[in-house]
């Protein structure tokens, strides 16, 4: 009998050049006849679990990634720590992309190199199966189909740590102009506590110069020290990871580069595309293009204390940044409402020395005249070759003048003849949150809200720093088909952001919509560059199908924008059947949870409740009209918090958005349930977010969201029963979409897995 036993997780590599992203990824495992030793898990959420023989924990792992044009060189370093009160002898299992795309990989623990052997898919699918059988652990399910690097086996004993490195050279995946880096981070989350240390940095070197540089996974920090370099970086202390970390660079020529991704799984239905447009680094025309700035200050009475000095502060800070031929005015109001100027000054001049003077000298009392307020600003702002931004920032709700919301909003539309931009910054539960996202939906804006424990200086000084340097204002973007059809409707739909405004320097445009036509298409964006109407055509290729899920988080990240909408239209416009029918639908296919959906986590609904859900029934429409009425609610702290999470939907970036929860840590997916009555997100166990779908507990029960679509109630008595590690176990597993392999290998014991594979309903148990 062997002693072998693997037990440590999250030393791989990824090529991109696999079909699907579960490839490459490489793990530890204990392998030892008795007792078995499954993989260790954080017990975060509570689930059934084993009680380990072996056990260790990931400390930190830490990945340094130099990509030069097409190459990647990878360094990752782990250290590890035998949890446990026996020796543990161990050997590393790094599972391979079938192509091999993979050379020069070094394996040392503790500065010393072990050998390795390189084992094709089929020998490497005896060994996960054998330690499957053995373990009675499904957990390596996701890997089967892959070829496999194993280190020889080294000693941990009890308590110790280890330290242990790999070093791997990789050929990136390129489609177009568009670069794909891919690290498996996800199998860190096979270790007994969460990891106390993440941290990646990827430099990028590129011959051609670099346009945009994004993230669907994580939401990163990115530099640019030049137009030929980014670095990018991402670190979390205490964490499980959950998902494989994946980077994007566009090398397209032009001011303005951009490519389009697609994704069409069903290809009768409208495909998904992702579109990024980002300016270049050091735009042609050196001139920085001058704008128009009105900062408007709440200065009433509920503005007293450390929320005026903080304001103050991040007025000055704003001042302070100002272009040399900016043109910028302050208008601060309570009762009465005050301008510095009355009318716009030059930034250049000794009106900014003044402007500071006029902010230091600002304080709290009296009442909330917002529509006073906005009808000045608007008085002051003329038609200019200039774009214009208004950065309102309030706490409250309107007391004094015009109170009426609709009328408010109205009338600020009808002043705005000039298309200014309305950045509304809702500060504190006090604030009218709908009125806020009514102002800047009507006037080309955008709202933020900040939070009473958060610094008002910061949130203000990095939304400016956003918008601080418009390269491209007014924004179109078009695509462009042969042959199409009026018959056929529109070939481009549903996208988002939909209203498009100024493309700002350092950042990039991340656009998501639906399309009908698939092939060649134009796509061009239009805009004014340096005080000159520029356009920009590139071709984009639109899938006819998409083999694999290798861009599928394009399809998750349009249904959290859609998701983000629906609310939107819900919240400004009244109740619609439709659109309910439609939120429902999506939040149950995706395990997308909304304060308005949550009931889908609740883990002891029947089972039959899911398939109403999905087809948006008449059970799961009164739920959500009943939670929706929360919407009713424009101040306290649950408006804030609807329409500060109906934000981050709207303008999610990341597949799923990494909106982090107060308390706990998600396992393997965990679902988000936030609760608007009290501002605060919490995992939840009973929904797991698999990709583009989702799994549901019922009990001891798992169905994936495509077996949800079936009416379970009449199909009982025609399931497909199996029995976990049985021979047609592990047939399944062999003819399972990766997705499905995925849902198996969550599986936990006492558990039964209900999916829908090749058209046929099976119950795994």
């Amino acid at each position: 009998m062997s002693r072998l036993s693997l037990s440590f997780v999250s030393l791989f590599l990824a090529s991109l050049l696999a079909t699907s992203a579960v490839f490459g990824q490489g793990v530890l495992l204990v392998i030892d006849p008795s007792p078995p030793v499954p993989l260790p898990r954080p017990i975060i959420l509570p689930r059934p679990q084993p009680e380990p023989v072996m056990s260790y924990k990931i400390k930190e792992l830490s990945v340094q990634a130099r990509l030069v044009d097409q190459v990647a060189r990878v360094l990752v370093t782990q250290s590890f720590v035998n949890t446990g009160s026996r020796q543990m002898e161990v050997a590393f299992v790094f599972p391979l992309p079938y192509d091999g795309a993979v050379d020069q990989l070094t394996f040392m623990v503790d500065g010393k190199e072990y050998p390795g052997k390189l084992l094709s898919a089929d020998e490497a699918r005896g060994i996960y199966e054998s330690y499957i059988r053995r373990n009675q652990d499904p957990a390596l399910l996701e890997w089967i189909g892959t070829g496999m690097f194993r280190t020889s086996v080294f000693p941990v004993p009890p308590g110790a740590e280890r330290s242990v490195s790999l070093r791997y050279n990789q050929l990136l995946r390129k489609d177009g102009t568009l670069t794909d880096f891919l690290f498996p981070l996800s199998t860190a989350r096979y270790t007994s506590t969460p990891v106390e240390k993440v941290a990646l940095r990827v430099s990028i070197e590129s011959g051609a110069e670099l346009t945009s540089v994004y993230s669907p996974t994580h939401s990163v920090q990115i530099e640019r020290p030049g137009g030929h370099q980014a670095v990018v970086t991402y670190e979390r202390q205490n964490e499980v990871p959950t998902n494989d970390f994946r980077l994007f660079f566009d090398v397209s020529p032009g001011d303005v580069g951009a490519s389009v991704i697609s994704y069409r799984p069903e290809s009768g239905e409208d495909g998904y595309f992702l579109l990024l447009a980002s300016p270049r680094t050091q735009p042609a025309s050196t001139e920085r293009p001058a704008k128009n700035v009105v900062c408007v200050f709440d200065r009433s009475g509920s503005m007293q204390g450390e929320k005026i000095q903080q304001a103050r502060e991040a007025l000055k800070s704003i001042i302070n940044s100002l272009h040399e031929q900016d043109w910028f005015n302050i208008v601060a109001y309570d009762t009465q409402v005050e301008s510095f100027r009355p009318e716009l000054q030059p930034a250049g001049g000794d009106a900014r020395q003044h402007a500071l003077g006029f902010v230091a000298g600002l304080y709290a009392g009296g009442g909330t005249n917002i529509d006073g307020a906005l009808k000045t600003v608007f008085a002051m702002l003329k038609d200019s070759p200039r774009p214009n931004y208004v950065i309102f920032l309030t706490d409250g709700q309107p007391t004094i003048g015009e109170t009426n919301e609709s009328k408010i909003v109205t009338a600020s539309r009808e002043r705005n003849q000039i298309h200014a931009r309305l950045i509304c910054v809702g500060v504190g539960y006090d604030v009218n949150s709908r009125l806020l996202d009514r102002l800047a939906a009507g006037n080309w804006g955008q709202s933020e809200f900040v939070r009473p424990n958060e610094d008002i200086q910061q949130r203000v000084t990095r939304l400016y720093d956003r918008m601080s340097a418009p390269v491209m204002t007014d924004v179109a973007v078009d695509f462009a088909f042969d042959a199409i059809r009026t018959e056929d409707g529109a070939p481009i739909n549903r996208t988002y952001p939909q209203q498009l405004t100024d493309l700002f320097q350092g950042e990039q445009l991340v656009m998501v919509g639906r399309y009908r036509t698939p092939g060649l298409a134009k796509v061009t964006i239009r805009g004014t560059l340096a005080g000159q109407v520029h356009s920009f055509d590139f071709p984009a290729q639109l899938t006819e199908s998409s083999p694999d899920e290798t861009y599928g988080f394009v399809e998750k990240l349009w249904a959290m924008r859609r998701v983000g909408d629906l609310i939107d239209q819900l919240d400004l416009h009244g109740r619609n059947e439709e659109l309910i029918k439609e939120l429902v639908g999506l939040s149950t296919k995706h395990g997308i949870l909304t304060p308005y959906t949550s009931f889908l986590a609740d883990d002891q609904a029947p089972v039959g409740q899911l398939a109403d859900a999905r087809r948006g029934g008449a059970w799961s429409l009164e739920r959500s009209r009943e939670a929706l009425a929360g919407l009713d609610r424009a101040e306290g702290e649950a408006g804030f918090a609807q329409r500060a999470l109906k934000a981050q939907f709207k303008n999610a970036a990341q597949a799923p958005a990494e909106i982090a929860a107060d308390e706990g840590v998600p396992v393997a997916g965990a679902a988000q349930v936030f609760h608007a009555d009290r501002d605060q997100a919490e995992a939840t166990d009973a929904v797991r977010q698999l990709g583009n779908t989702a799994l549901y507990r019922r009990g001891n029960r798992l169905v994936t969201s495509d077996a949800a679509r079936w009416n379970l109630e009449e199909l009982n008595d025609k399931l497909k029963v199996i029995e976990r590690f049985s021979p047609e176990y592990f047939e399944l597993v062999r003819q399972n979409s990766p997705a499905n392999n995925r849902a198996l290998a969550l599986q936990a014991p006492g558990e039964e897995l209900l999916l829908e594979t090749a058209g046929e309903l099976v119950l795994v148990r």
